[in-house]
């Protein structure tokens, strides 16, 4: 079994269109919600969301190109070459060929759906853009970034609801620990906040009309928030042969299914991942420092998510640090676990835990750690990341420092 190393990391989102600004927000503190502004947001009665700011697709990408990508794409494309441009990798020639990219998102084109439902149905047109189907749909992202870098093994999506980053980051680092891939590009992105991308949400009754405040008392729901968060996972030993710099470590993976509810969360399912996920990567639960929680800010989430930390760890649990950073991004759905990955990697490296912002009043059901309101100086050597998704999906990754 090989090693596998994160040589690469880039991102867009609600705090920042890099990792150096992203971070600094987490280090800050700093809520990235906000208003949201779109097209007939005045109709929704959720008006609020982690929306991209000063995002100007057409200084990025040329016609031809906006044509072809949808927002989420256009996310994905900006945060690989981030990620490929820290790597040093250059993928053309033979290394090409034992190289992919696997990334997770929930819906794909969701911007476009809603764009050319408009277009036929309110405007009652009868003809839509040529490339709608492979604007939105789910593989679009991916197989833009494969043809972007030659990358000729596997290249493919993973749609598991709010898991499918980490499932997709997982099945990544299977790939390159296996030998079947000497590296690969995976992440994942999201782009729902549009008119139906929200009045969708609404109808499930878990959205905050105010803010998102995991594990306090008083939470009341989640914030939906955008972005795209994509890494390198490269071979250990071919990284460092190059000389590369090595963010973090991969060291484990577990996803198990609750088998139980459509959309309600289960402790024995998650905390079977979390178990999981120490086991594969031979973590003790007392070499963990630091979880970033799923934490979606809704009452059931959080309280059963707590419960799985609490009885995977033990007695540790108590001296456990748990954050969630979606407190500040939104929740990026399909995107989210890569975007909170940086906030593993930020622990590990910088020995800075990114807090859990808006946290007002202590849950007896949630009683550990959260690290409220304020980030924590704090030496980490291991670190897990929680995602625990509708239809009762569990994907937790493990990382050392490097």
């Amino acid at each position: 079994m090989r090693r596998v190393a994160i040589t690469g990391a880039g991102t867009i989102n609600a705090l920042g269109h890099d990792v150096p600004s992203t971070l600094a927000a987490m280090r800050e503190g700093r809520c990235g919600i906000g208003p949201l502004e779109f097209r007939d947001v005045e109709r929704l009665s959720i008006r609020i969301g982690g929306q991209v700011r000063g995002w100007d697709a057409e200084r990025q990408f040329n016609r031809q190109e906006i044509a072809l990508y949808d927002r989420f794409t256009q996310f994905t494309m900006l945060a690989a070459k981030q990620a490929v441009d820290q790597s040093g990798l250059d993928f053309r020639g033979k290394m090409g060929l034992d190289c992919g990219v696997v990334l997770g998102t929930a819906g794909g084109g969701v911007t476009t759906w809603d764009e050319n439902y408009r277009t036929v149905y309110e405007e009652g047109k009868n003809r839509v853009h040529p490339f709608v189907v492979p604007k939105l749909m789910n593989n679009a992202a991916a197989s833009h970034v494969s043809m972007e870098y030659a990358l000729r093994g596997p290249s493919f999506t993973v749609a598991t609801a709010c898991a499918s980053s980490n499932h997709a980051m997982g099945l990544a680092f299977q790939m390159v620990r296996s030998g079947a891939a000497r590296a690969m590009i995976t992440g994942g992105a999201e782009a729902m906040l549009c008119f139906g991308g929200i009045k969708a949400w609404e109808g499930l009754r878990v959205m905050s009309k105010d803010a998102c405040r995991p594990f306090s008392a008083n939470r009341n729901g989640m914030v939906q928030g955008e972005g795209a968060g994509v890494f390198v996972f490269e071979d250990w030993d071919h990284a460092r042969a190059r000389g590369a710099e090595i963010l973090a470590e991969v060291a484990g993976f577990s996803m198990t299914s609750d088998a139980a509810d459509i959309v309600m969360p289960s402790q024995a399912g998650a905390q079977r991942a979390i178990a999981g996920a120490l086991e594969d990567a031979r973590l003790a639960p007392e070499e963990v420092g630091y979880v970033n929680a799923h934490g979606t800010g809704t009452a059931a989430n959080d309280k059963t998510e707590c419960a799985a930390v609490a009885h995977a760890f033990g007695a540790h649990a108590d001296r456990l640090m748990i954050s969630s950073t979606k407190s500040m991004h939104g929740h990026v759905i399909g995107g989210t676990g890569a975007v909170e990955l940086l906030a593993c990697i930020m622990a590990l490296r910088d020995g800075i835990i990114a807090p859990t912002v808006g946290y007002e009043e202590p849950d007896p059901e949630c009683a550990l750690d959260v690290v409220p309101n304020a980030a924590r100086d704090a030496r980490v050597t291991a670190v897990l990341s929680n995602a625990f998704a509708f239809g009762g999906l569990n994907a937790v990754l493990a990382l050392r420092r490097a």
